[in-house]
């Protein structure tokens, strides 16, 4: 098992590095300071120039435009642009639209790529995923109270999301319905496409994340489905298929979700590093030589290669098996990498003492933003009893 990059991808992340230091990391001022609408036109031009370098969509078919990379080749590109919170969004491989665009793929009509899928990869429109609900627990994905009922040659979706992150500026959303309330509990729930022009879908806020609403795509809405009609040409795959849906595109959307959280966790190392051996403390006394500091730099940097070597390994595996295969080992990396990132983060905090609390540096922004990577995509705590009772199923010889 050898993770090392071939001569192609190391030339590539060489350009990666350079590109997110010189043309990204000095944008993160504005980006903190500034409403995001104001940074797009700018970014819009960083985008072109990536699409300039052949760097544009890594992780999407190079038959739709992308550069149709292998998970690992594709976790350790987001690893390099996770340093940046910037940087995923300017090379194309931003969430949700990632995960859209590979169940669009596979599950998508002729009409349904045409007119969303190949706009989408071109970065030309955006989308949104509409799943979690306010009055359901989200840590049981067969729980839904959003309906799309057949009427004629329609659906119509009542219902109420929330977290559906970047809905405000998308042009369609991908949304999680009961089609048909009396089936089996994972067979109940259909994906559907709903244009966000739709008569019905109303965004009732963007939520406010620890005080921070956002906006356009960096924001997380509330959307009302009321008496939303969309065709039943709009179903995405069949009828009845939406949690095993889900359930595909989540498996290898946690390689690119850790492998960010790996990027950010670098970075936060560095940054605490950084403070850690300039901040004067008492005379001829820098952060840097006291113990406890030594010992968060030591622990993190063992936490990170740790969690590194793991998600690898998870990508490695469905390179090769299948996510099917992967499951205890996507399970592991959720929430052992998302563990890793809050403690990192936190230490690097600490460190930086006041002004690590402020929007001088990265980090408030990291920590209020990412301490949801133990929540989404199924909480921490799922995932830990689902591993184990695969554990034990399996000591106990039943597979």
């Amino acid at each position: 098992m050898n993770f090392e990059p071939g001569e192609r991808i190391r030339g590539i992340l060489e350009t990666i590095e350079a590109f997110v230091r010189t043309e990204l990391e000095p944008l993160e001022a504005d980006f903190l300071s500034r409403p995001f609408t104001e940074l797009i036109p700018e970014l819009e031009g960083k985008r072109d120039k990536v699409r300039s370098l052949r760097l544009w969509a890594p992780g999407h078919p190079e038959e739709l435009g992308g550069m149709g990379l292998s998970l690992v080749d594709l976790g350790l590109i987001s690893e390099a642009v996770g340093r940046t919170p910037l940087g995923h969004y300017v090379f194309g491989m931003h969430a949700p639209d990632a995960g859209n665009v590979e169940v669009l793929h596979l599950h998508g009509t002729a009409e349904q790529k045409e007119r969303w899928l190949r706009p989408l990869v071109r970065g030309e429109i955006r989308s949104c995923f509409s799943m979690s609900e306010p009055d359901m627990p989200g840590s049981n994905p067969v729980m839904l109270g959003t309906t799309a009922v057949r009427d004629g040659d329609d659906y119509v979706i009542n219902g109420r999301k929330w977290y559906t992150t970047a809905a405000e500026g998308a042009a369609f959303a991908i949304v999680m319905a009961v089609t048909d309330p009396a089936a089996d509990p994972h067979r109940r729930a259909s994906m559907i496409l709903v244009p966000t022009d739709t008569s019905g879908f109303e965004i009732v806020r963007n939520l406010p994340v620890m005080g921070h609403a956002g906006e356009d795509y960096f924001s997380h809405a509330e959307i009302e489905y009321a008496d939303c009609r969309v065709p039943r040409a709009n179903l995405l795959g069949a009828e009845g298929h939406g949690f095993a849906i889900a359930q595909e595109r989540l498996g290898p959307g946690r390689i690119h979700h850790c492998m960010r959280w790996l990027g950010i966790c670098r970075r936060s190392l560095e940054l605490m590093c950084d403070h850690a051996l300039v901040r004067t403390i008492a005379p001829g006394k820098k952060l840097a030589d006291k113990d406890i500091v030594r010992a968060w730099i030591a622990e993190s940097h063992a936490e990170i290669e740790a969690a590194r070597l793991l998600t690898l390994q998870t990508a490695w595996k469905i390179d090769r098996e299948g996510w099917r295969a992967a499951r205890q080992d996507i399970s592991a990396i959720k929430f052992q990498v998302a563990g890793t990132l809050q403690r990192v983060v936190d230490r690097a905090l600490q460190v930086h003492g006041g002004l690590g609390m402020t929007d001088d540096t990265l980090l408030a922004f990291y920590y209020r933003e990412e301490r949801a990577a133990r929540i989404y995509d199924g909480p921490d705590e799922v995932h830990k009893l689902s591993l184990a009772k695969r554990i034990l199923r399996e000591r106990r010889g039943g597979g």
